[in-house]
C-alpha cells in the first residue's frame, strides 16, 4: 500500500466534497488517513502461519475451551464504515491447544481487512479448524455496523449476530447448546 498515493486520493476527495485540503485543520489529514488505512487493513499483510508462529501445543485435552468478549473493529466492505463488537470462540480440543493470545490475533488478522461480518465469522472458524483439527469449533460475533447506524436506515440499536460452527459443535445438539449457553448473554 502506497501512503503517498492514498494521501493524493484523500486530498482529491476533500476537494471533491467541497473542502479545502490546504486549510489548517486539513493539512495533515491526508497523511493521517493514509496511516489509518494502513493500520485498519494490516490483515492483508499478515499470514496465519506467521501469526501462529508455532504456538500450537500437544496436550491430552479433550474439553471445550472458550475465549469470550474479544473486541473487534473492522471496516464494512460496502461503505468503508466501521463495524465493531465482540467475538466469542470455543473449540473442543483433540490433543492440541493454541496459545490464547493467538486466538485474539486471528480475530484481528481477519478483522483488519475489508469485511462482511458473515465472512469474518467463517474465516475465523475455518482457520482454527485448519490449525488445530479439533473435535469442534464455534465462533459467534455480535457487532454494530455504522453503515446501519449513521446512514441509510439509521437504526442505532441494531446488533448483527453471526455464527459459524464445525464438528461436534455443529453436529451434536447438546454440545452446540452448551457452547451457545456459555457465550451468549441472556
Amino acid at each position: 500500500m502506497s501512503n503517498t498515493k492514498i494521501e493524493k486520493l484523500i486530498k482529491q476527495l476533500l476537494t471533491e466534497i467541497g473542502e479545502d485540503p490546504t486549510r489548517e485543520g486539513l493539512q495533515k489529514t491526508p497523511a493521517r488517513v493514509a496511516r489509518m488505512f494502513a493500520d485498519l487493513t494490516s490483515g492483508y499483510t499478515t499470514s496465519l502461519d506467521s501469526l501462529i508462529n508455532g504456538a500450537v501445543f500437544t496436550e491430552k485435552v479433550h474439553n471445550m475451551i472458550i475465549l469470550k468478549d474479544i473486541e473487534l473493529y473492522s471496516l464494512c466492505e460496502h461503505h468503508l464504515l466501521p463495524f465493531f463488537g465482540k467475538c466469542h470462540i470455543g473449540y473442543i480440543a483433540k490433543d492440541k491447544v493454541i496459545g490464547i493470545s493467538k486466538i485474539a490475533r486471528i480475530v484481528d488478522m481477519y478483522a483488519r481487512r475489508l469485511q462482511l461480518q458473515e465472512r469474518l465469522t467463517q474465516d475465523i472458524a475455518t482457520s482454527l479448524q485448519s490449525v488445530l483439527n479439533p473435535l469442534g469449533v464455534g465462533v459467534v460475533i455480535e457487532a454494530q455496523h455504522l453503515c446501519m447506524m449513521m446512514r441509510g436506515v439509521e437504526k442505532q440499536n441494531s446488533v448483527m449476530v453471526t455464527s459459524a460452527v464445525h464438528g461436534l459443535i455443529k453436529d451434536d445438539p447438546k454440545t452446540r447448546e452448551e457452547f451457545l449457553s456459555l457465550v451468549i448473554r441472556k
